[in-house]
């Protein structure tokens, strides 16, 4: 056994002064500080704050297919310092997900190198193939309704879905299996005439970039949204959107779980830290994934405290600086997404300190309510009998990201030069410590698949 003592645990909303025993992999008990076992192997926590260990349900592992941006031990590697217990994949590989091969081919590569726990959302693209899927225990399907243009990569056309019925035909299929679709919406064909109204002006600049994304006050993001939830709605089909960065995607939210409609919702780091105009003027594509002017920030993080949006994700994405590098000539030619995974939860405490958002609210968006609403009934609370899937904070510690601290393969962040309060001291993962004090103890391998309902 072993005991986590001196930590003020979050349990029950509160925080409450109270040691951790875990017994082999689960919590076996919260006990009155110095009443564990007298023989347990001891972990001092004094001064630190224990939560949930985070659930990513949004991440880009680039395994197989793209190892030179990212790999499964550099992914898990970032996540296990950033407090993450346990991810999912996403399907844009190579080969892209889409078959029951493929999905035992990647999880095959996660049981052999993922530090952290796990599960990898397949595309939706071959219908024939929803319920084999389904059978191998995932927890969500992914559509993309965007395909890029001026590159290949990351929103490759052969998991693009924009046809309506296309898009209604897997809806269909996937409410048979009860799991839940991750999509991430888009209107391809407005974006196609916005994006060549610059190209004929010869502008193809990361600021060019940017305003075609986020054109007439959204609009490419709403009408997808205002259409997923409506074949939600006549489907049953229930539904993740990903990437809530408007107004009227949060009022589209509310709106439809006042209608009884099952839809959530999540947000991302570039979201909150990185999307102002400002940003994308100093370093370009280095910071596009998306461009969100300051009132849709301003009512994102709104409905992250009213509970409208429902978890935080990453949206992990890495891509080398040569990648990003060409952006400054031509932002369509630049891989667009940002690595986030390692500092997502620093940044968030930061925001908790400058009053942004609740504690409560902080620990339900990266923890408790993503673990609820695709079904892990292990994770996501600190309640005995549940993995011992534990980060030790350290609320109060300033210190400031750099390049040289970063554990993904790439080697570089956004935000180089940042300084935060607050800090991911130690991770478990199912009773193991997978980082400690600065370093990733955490082995290949040690990752298993968690299963929705397990």
């Amino acid at each position: 056994m072993r005991v986590i003592e001196g930590a003020d645990v979050w349990i029950d909303g509160d925080l409450r002064r109270l040691d951790i025993v875990i017994d082999g992999e689960v919590i076996h008990g919260l006990v009155a500080p110095g009443t564990g076992p007298a023989d347990a192997e001891k972990v001092d926590a004094s001064g630190l704050v224990a939560i949930p260990g985070a659930v990513d349900v949004h991440v880009h592992t680039r395994e197989p297919g793209y190892t030179h941006k990212e790999d499964l031990i550099t992914c898990t590697r970032a996540a296990a310092a950033g407090g993450y217990t346990t991810i999912f994949g996403m399907p844009n590989l190579d080969p892209p997900t889409m078959t029951v091969g493929d999905l035992d081919d990647v999880l095959a590569l996660y049981d052999a190198k993922s530090i952290v726990d796990f599960n990898h959302n397949p595309a939706a693209k071959l219908v024939g193939e929803i319920p084999g899927l389904a059978e191998r225990g995932i927890a969500a399907y992914k559509i993309y309704m965007v395909v890029d243009t001026g590159r290949s990569y990351p929103h490759p056309s052969a998991i693009g879905v924009h046809d309506h019925g296309d898009l209604y035909e897997a809806m269909r299929a996937i409410a048979e299996t009860g799991c839940r679709l991750m999509v991430h919406p888009h209107d391809q064909r407005i974006m196609d005439v916005v994006e060549q109204e610059y190209w004929a002006k010869g502008d193809r600049s990361p600021q060019a970039y940017g305003k075609t994304l986020a054109v007439d006050d959204g609009i490419i993001w709403d009408t997808a949204t205002a259409l997923l939830i409506r074949m939600a709605e006549a489907t049953g089909c229930p539904l993740h959107i990903v990437h809530v960065q408007t107004t009227r995607q949060v009022e589209m939210l509310a709106d439809a779980r006042a209608r009884g409609i099952d839809v959530t919702g999540e947000v991302n780091h570039w979201a909150l830290f990185l999307g102002k105009m400002s940003d994308i003027d100093e370093q370009g594509s280095y910071v596009l994934s998306y461009y969100v002017p300051d009132h849709h920030r301003e009512a994102v993080w709104e409905a992250m405290e009213l509970g409208i949006v429902d978890m935080l994700s990453s949206d992990h994405a890495p891509h080398t600086r040569e990648e990003k590098e060409i952006g400054w000539e031509d932002a369509w030619a630049a891989h667009t997404g940002t690595p986030g995974i390692q500092y997502q939860l620093p940044l968030m405490i930061d925001a908790w300190h400058d009053g942004m958002i609740s504690f409560d609210r902080l620990v339900d968006l990266v923890s408790t309510a993503p673990a609820e609403v695709f079904g892990l009934e292990r994770k996501g609370s600190l309640t005995p009998g549940n993995d011992a899937d534990i980060a030790l904070l350290d609320l109060d510690r300033e210190w400031t990201i750099t390049n040289d601290s970063v554990l993904s393969k790439i080697g570089w962040t956004p935000y180089d030069g940042r300084t935060v309060k607050g800090a991911v001291v130690r991770t478990l993962v199912r009773g193991t410590d997978v980082w400690v004090d600065g370093e990733v103890t955490g082995q290949p391998g040690h990752g298993a698949l968690v299963k929705p309902g397990v």
